[in-house]
């Protein structure tokens, strides 16, 4: 086989092509990555906004995809950069690198299997079991509407892609001609098997060299047991500061009574009336014992729980027994039913045996799982509901993702408190001890960690700080409002909204307000309004992406909002030149999960605040202070209104994960550098 050329030279062809520029840091991170896929060993790359990090991780990716014949996932945590990948990125780059590579690279991305139409589901009529919720005619009439045009839809569209819909529509609405993989009849066993949109999807994504997917679907292939992606040695996981918590997410199950009766009527035509009733009456069970357990934590099983999940689980299992194997393929609306039945029964059984088993250890930091109630608001309705949570998900990744695969984890936030050791302890890979010096030569900017894992193999990585092309010591400002009191719980006080007022005039609008609750949002948006000139929108007011654009449009306009905001805002030039973080986001204090994963680190002689509470904080301040230089000409001003971020003991910390910004706690003169920034945008 020709020798393909080095990565380097493929970089330098396809910014060529794409009419970009050189970028020392997307050289390094390039070198970087194809370095870790020969030598097998995981990479950590943080890589600043502007860097270039897609096309760094993409050009090594497909050299090594062509060179070997082998598939590359690359795994993101957001809608918006898998778009970004497979319809720009992805496209380009494979035209630009056709004649050096000697083949057009191929692509595709794969979702789950519920993302697409089930052809089975849409001409069986089957119809998914009502739930209380819909009992609401109104829902109820829209839910219908909603899947006639989807029935429409379906005779037109070439892939039964749900990204692909030309309207919105409920979950409800969609659920009804999809299927989860459980409930799914596999292709030998489905009429409409060879026009399965989801497996031609599979398929395609077999034979592709770089296979775009999320870090759910990268979850549910760790936790099946069999393959959902291709085959594959190398993995790159964009967006890798949120793979912890998507993982967290998928890997999390719930018990509620209204799940369970969900499962009774969906099983009420396959078993005996009697069985039936009995899963409906251990419903009422569950519902009754959540009815005098307050929400919260469990440390043990309340009392009359062990007997009430116990004949749970029991009902269950004999349902699934009665029920018994497939009947064949001769009726697919029966065929249906009784896979979206069974999948219902394992599931629910499944969760049983898992809570029953959560509090087997008796040391509770080293437990799995986490277990808690909470209180889900369904139509103004509070609806218990018990969550099973796992303590970490570090193991899972241990043996699912470093033990099989070179993984590449990047972000434009890996360092917490001037270290990657942190987000590594949480994937499960060693603590190096040390942190990335940006000032060194590539071969110096690492931290590296082995282990020794059950198997005997060690598990070695590198974590690798590309920088940015960003000079953010004379591009930003990082003010901390030390002269302010601390937030408290009533509300934003006024001392506060003085400040974001003069802060906002000085800046001539311009301003992202980032909060730490929709609560807060709004009401600082209700305050501000009524003493600027300004526009000031609110995130809940219209769609999050509408709002964006009009904050982009319109150089003097406010946007106020909460998470989603901190992390998906991306508006170069004038119309930001002002970043407000209301307060340090720490998580809830009486968040079950937390105070779990707190107590576990402390058990083992660590700072269980630091390791988890912290680090949530300062991931997201990095992200949140990441809004504001979005291109190399970009200035402005991160003003954090929290006291705490220079005067608590951990506020050190937080500020070694921000970029190195010129920082102040002088209101005057960060006033006088908006207005002048304003001042010079206006005369531009």
């Amino acid at each position: 086989m020709t020798q393909l050329p080095p990565v380097t030279t493929l970089l330098e062809s396809a910014v060529s092509a794409l009419g970009g520029a050189h970028r020392d840091g997307q050289v390094r991170m390039a070198s970087a990555v194809a370095t870790a896929i020969d030598t097998g060993e995981h990479l950590a790359v943080q890589a600043g906004t502007g860097t270039g990090k897609s096309l760094a991780y993409l050009v090594p990716a497909l050299r090594h995809a062509v060179d070997s014949g082998t598939t590359v996932v690359v795994s993101t945590a957001t809608i918006a950069l898998q778009r970004q990948l497979i319809e720009r990125d992805l496209p380009r780059l494979a035209k630009a690198l056709t004649k050096p590579l000697g083949r057009a690279p191929t692509f595709a991305i794969l979702k789950g299997r519920s993302n697409y139409v089930c052809l089975n589901k849409v001409h069986s009529g089957e119809a998914e079991e009502q739930t209380d919720e819909l009992f609401d005619a109104f829902t109820m009439s829209r839910v219908g509407r909603e899947v006639v045009r989807l029935r429409e839809w379906v005779s037109d569209t070439e892939s039964g892609d749900r990204d692909e819909l030309p309207i919105a529509v409920l979950d409800r609405s969609w659920k009804q001609i999809s299927v989860s993989a459980r409930e799914c009849l596999g292709a030998t066993n489905c009429t409409y098997g060879t026009d399965c949109f989801a497996e031609l999807a599979r398929a395609e994504a077999g034979s592709a060299d770089v296979v775009v997917t999320n870090h759910a679907m990268l979850a549910i292939d760790a936790m099946s047991g069999f393959n959902v992606l291709p085959e594959h040695d190398v993995v790159i996981i964009d967006e890798a500061h949120e793979l912890v918590d998507r993982i967290t997410s998928v890997a999390t199950a719930e018990i509620s009574p209204g799940t369970v009766a969900g499962v009774a009527r969906r099983c009420a035509k396959l078993i005996d009336e009697e069985l039936a009733d009995d899963i409906a009456g251990a419903g009422e069970l569950v519902a009754q014992l959540l009815d005098g357990t307050p929400a919260g934590r469990w440390t043990r099983l309340p009392d009359g729980a062990a007997e009430t999940f116990a004949g749970l689980r029991d009902r269950l299992w004999r349902a699934r027994s009665a029920i018994g194997p497939a009947r064949g393929n001769a009726d697919p609306a029966g065929a249906a039913a009784r896979s979206a039945a069974i999948t219902a029964l394992d599931d629910l059984h499944d969760n049983a045996v898992r809570l029953l088993g959560a509090f087997d250890e008796p040391d509770e930091s080293k437990r799995r799982d986490v277990v808690w109630t909470a209180e889900d608001l369904v139509r103004d309705e509070r609806r218990p509901v018990i969550r099973i949570a796992p303590l970490s998900v570090g193991g899972l990744l241990r043996s699912s993702l470093f033990n099989e695969t070179t993984a590449i984890l990047t972000s434009a936030t890996l360092t917490i408190g001037g270290t990657f050791d942190s987000l590594a302890a949480n994937w499960g890979l060693p603590i190096s001890g040390r942190g990335a010096d940006t000032t060194a030569p590539l071969s110096d900017l690492t931290a590296t960690g082995s282990s020794v894992p059950a198997d005997g193999d060690t598990f070695r990585w590198q974590g690798v700080d590309v920088g940015s092309p960003f000079d953010y010591r004379t591009s930003a400002i990082l003010y901390v409002a030390a002269h302010l009191d601390p937030p408290g719980r009533a509300g934003i006080a006024p001392s506060t909204i003085d400040e974001m007022v003069e802060l906002i005039e000085s800046a001539g609008g311009r301003t992202l307000g980032l909060f730490s609750s929709i609560r807060a949002a709004k009401e600082a948006a209700a305050l501000v309004r009524e003493r600027v000139d300004h526009p000031v929108l609110c995130q809940g007011e219209n769609a999050t992406g509408t709002l964006i654009s009009q904050f982009a449009a319109d150089e003097s306009t406010c946007l106020f909002g909460t998470l989603s905001l901190w992390q998906g805002v991306d508006v170069p030039g004038p119309s930001l030149s002002l970043v407000i973080i209301d307060r340090v986001p720490f998580p809830r204090p009486d968040d079950p999960l937390l105070i779990a994963r707190q107590r576990a680190v402390a058990a083992r002689g660590g700072n269980g605040f630091l390791a988890v509470a912290a680090n949530h904080a300062a991931l997201l301040l990095a992200q949140g202070a990441g809004r504001l230089l979005r291109a190399t000409d970009d200035r402005g001003v991160v003003a954090v209104l929290d006291p705490r971020l220079v005067t608590a003991r951990y506020g050190g910390y937080l500020r070694a994960s921000l970029p190195p910004f010129w920082q102040t706690s002088d209101p005057a003169v960060v006033r006088a550098a908006l207005t002048r920034l304003h001042t010079s945008a206006s005369n531009a």
